[in-house]
């Protein structure tokens, strides 16, 4: 599974909503048994990884 088959944005910037920090997708992670996949991201505020469901990425907005 390649994140081009799948379409993903990997290495796109995206924001926790309208007004929230602004994140960078870095890679797959994995799948979840409901069959959403993991992304690792990474917040560019704190620097900090986490763990976050593609489902969810693809509802919030490009950052600028």
């Amino acid at each position: 599974m390649t994140a081009q088959a799948l379409e993903l944005p990997i290495g796109r910037f995206r924001r926790f909503g309208a007004v929230g920090p602004a994140y960078q997708i870095t890679e797959v992670i994995g799948e979840r048994p409901d069959g959403d996949l993991l992304l690792r991201i990474r917040v560019l505020e704190s620097g900090e990884e986490a763990e976050y469901r593609l489902s969810q990425a693809k509802d919030d907005p490009e950052a600028d």
